[in-house]
Order: C-alpha cells, then sequence, then structure tokens
C-alpha cells in the first residue's frame, strides 16, 4: 500500500471504532470502498499474472463461481465502473 494509502486506511479504522455513531458509519462505508478497490486491483494482478479463478477465489475464501461473477466483467481492467468510483 502507498503511505497515502496506509495513512487513508489508519484514520478511518480509527474514525470506525469511534464513538460519534455519523463518524464511525461514514468510515464503515468508506473502507468498504477502499477494500472493494484494491479487491480488484489484486484480482486484476492475479489475472494478468495467470492465475485460475480458483486460486483467486482460495486466496480470498470465496468460490470460484463468486470471484468470476464479481470480476469477470471487468476483464483485465483494474479501475472499477465510473458508478463505483463516484461511491
Amino acid at each position: 500500500m502507498s503511505e497515502a494509502t496506509d495513512s487513508t486506511a489508519t484514520d478511518l479504522a480509527a474514525a470506525a471504532a469511534g464513538t460519534d455513531p455519523r463518524e464511525g458509519l461514514r468510515a464503515v462505508a468508506a473502507l468498504g470502498r477502499l477494500l472493494e478497490t484494491l479487491e480488484t486491483l489484486q484480482v486484476t494482478h492475479a489475472r494478468a499474472k495467470g492465475w485460475s479463478w480458483q486460486e483467486i477465489a482460495d486466496e480470498l475464501g470465496v468460490s470460484k463461481q463468486a470471484v468470476h461473477k464479481k470480476h469477470s466483467g471487468r476483464g483485465r481492467d483494474a479501475s472499477p465502473p465510473a458508478a463505483e468510483r463516484e461511491l
């Protein structure tokens, strides 16, 4: 992870564990978006290196069908669709 992403993730984790529900829920939502982005990036890297859907699924702890359904429509593009980037 880059230093900026690491700092952001740390700040978000602290906010998510805080006592302010509004700030905590916003942080949880932001962490979810960050995780989705990082998962997509790593799946794209794995596919580019020739990993099978089964190998990726094993590492993520999900079924081959689940990971294929979620990521196969994106091809080798690491960027999520525009609608997801705006969330």
